[in-house]
């Protein structure tokens, strides 16, 4: 297995392509379509499915033309599905958790609202895609439409239990290197939000 980067976009946005045995799962596919044609032309790569973090626009422009092109389907949870705008005809709505197998791999649908009310982590092979829920250093937004600082907090305590040697990729470079990649470990103890969010939840609310 292994993981390819996309930065697309004006925010920018982190597009995720897995590979596994010449099978590509994409996630949150959106914006610059070529730089994700282009991954899996050069690597061979068959794509079998769109997972979507959440249905935030930046996470999903463009992502219409992208599942009509390749004829595949788009997993988003049922909360977030009429915000998306994705055609109904690729959807495959799910609620809360759920384990799928998709392109030969187990996937873990971690349901972790908060930055909106159908946020979702894909949980596979110690690597967690965490979408807005958790950045390295940060978390999601939590005064749009939809959020809920008390979600975020559950959500994000919820994260915490997971391995600390989980490589977690978010849906933004936010980084203070830059970059969009961290651990479980590395956000438990220096994260000031995951802090606050499991050592003071009423100063994690006061906080956001």
């Amino acid at each position: 297995m292994k993981v390819y980067t996309i930065v697309v976009g004006k925010l920018p946005n982190c597009t995720y392509v897995i590979e596994n045995d010449g099978a590509a799962i994409l996630i949150d596919p959106a914006w610059d379509l070529e730089k994700i044609y282009e991954i899996l032309e050069t690597q061979k790569l068959t794509p079998k499915a769109a997972l979507f973090t959440h249905g935030h626009y930046d996470h999903l422009t463009n992502a219409s033309k992208l599942l009509e092109h390749f004829n595949i389907p788009a997993y988003i949870e049922q909360a977030d599905e009429e915000m998306s705008g994705l055609p109904v005809k690729y959807l495959k709505t799910f609620k809360g958790d759920q384990e799928k197998e998709i392109a030969g791999l187990k996937i873990k649908f971690l349901h972790t609202p908060g930055h909106s009310p159908g946020s979702t982590c894909y949980y596979t092979e110690g690597l967690l895609f965490s979408g807005d829920t958790l950045f390295p250093g940060a978390v999601g937004r939590t005064d749009l439409p939809g959020s809920d600082n008390a979600q975020m907090q559950r959500s994000l305590e919820r994260l915490s239990k997971l391995p600390p040697d989980t490589i977690v990729y978010s849906g933004h470079p936010y980084g203070s290197d830059g970059g969009a990649a961290t651990t479980i470990g590395k956000e438990v103890k220096t994260n000031p939000f995951m802090r606050l969010a499991l050592e003071d939840p009423k100063a994690f609310d006061e906080m956001l």
